[in-house]
């Protein structure tokens, strides 16, 4: 199997653990363990199985240069994207996570255009706008309330802030993953998130009653902490060794259908009218954002 497969297959396997961890991580929270007290000890347990695993590499030394794409990539990857991921996750609904988060080929698209300088049509543009169209819609009309999920509209922007957060992410870490190998990048990666959550998470982490827990508690921390983090991480770092940023961006379409099916499936949540008519517009913009030009077209796209 050559190694283009083994990065589809390991993006693929990324969008289905995300698409599970939606249902899984939101029933957890607040009851047993709060939002910035999990991201604590997602970040805390996958630095020392980064740093366990890294004793069996050879080091390598990081240049001096790249320490401020280490901070930058530790900041929006592990601490901003998470925490406003798993907030947002408290105050809302699994479904709408789900959906938002596909927004991230889209801010990707922007954020090129202002990094990377690229240039954005009038079809992107339109693309651009009606994704969020479709988020605003979740964030503006969403049910205010329900029984667990206490700010829906807060949470919803949260998630908006979350799939910004995670498209720099991928625009930062991808001048690593050809330098560095996943591990020796994995490990400070958390290390800093580690450092810069602590004063963040600390005091909710410290509230969790370990004695208390049951095995379904367990396993889904357990979930969370190992596939959500570590293998998650891991795989992407892998994908993006042999697949780019966009074409990652992709995969990101699953989640929502995993996550819709898991949620139905264990009544975590529901599909609605409006729920279906803003997914709509935000596939609708995704695509129109992403998608590529035709060759031997007249169509400026």
């Amino acid at each position: 199997m050559n190694s283009r497969i083994l990065a589809l297959i390991a993006a693929f396997t990324v969008s289905f653990i995300y698409g599970l961890n939606h249902t899984i991580a939101k029933v957890l929270m607040p009851d047993i363990i709060k939002p910035y007290g999990f991201i604590l000890l997602r970040v805390s347990g996958a630095m020392v199985l980064f740093w366990f695993i890294s004793l069996f590499y050879k080091a390598e030394k990081v240049d001096r240069k790249d320490w401020w794409r280490f901070i930058a990539c530790a900041i929006f990857g592990m601490v901003l994207n998470m925490n406003t991921f798993f907030k947002g996750l408290e105050l809302s609904t699994p479904i709408n996570s789900s959906v938002i988060i596909t927004l991230s080929p889209v801010f990707l698209l922007v954020l090129s255009a202002f990094v990377l300088k690229e240039r954005i049509t009038l079809l992107k543009g339109l693309g651009v706008f009606l994704g969020l169209v479709g988020a605003l819609v979740l964030i503006l009309f969403g049910v205010k309330s329900q029984a667990n999920a206490p700010n829906i509209p807060l949470g919803n922007l949260l998630f908006l802030v979350n799939a910004l957060s995670y498209a720099c992410y991928l625009v930062f870490v991808k001048k690593l993953v050809g330098k560095y190998k996943p591990i020796t990048l994995l490990k400070y990666l958390f290390l800093i998130a580690f450092i810069i959550n602590i004063p963040i998470g600390g005091s909710q982490l410290s509230e969790v009653v370990w004695s208390g827990l049951d095995f379904s508690s367990i396993w889904k921390i357990a979930f969370v902490v190992i596939a959500t983090t570590v293998l998650t991480y891991l795989f992407n770092i892998y994908a993006l060794k042999q697949l780019s940023p966009s074409t990652i961006g992709v995969f990101i379409y699953l989640q929502p259908l995993v996550a819709a099916i898991y949620a139905m499936v264990t009544g975590a949540d529901q599909l609605t009218t409006l729920r279906i008519i803003a997914a709509t517009l935000i596939f609708a913009g995704v695509y129109l954002a992403t998608r590529k030009k035709k060759i031997n077209t007249v169509e400026d796209e």
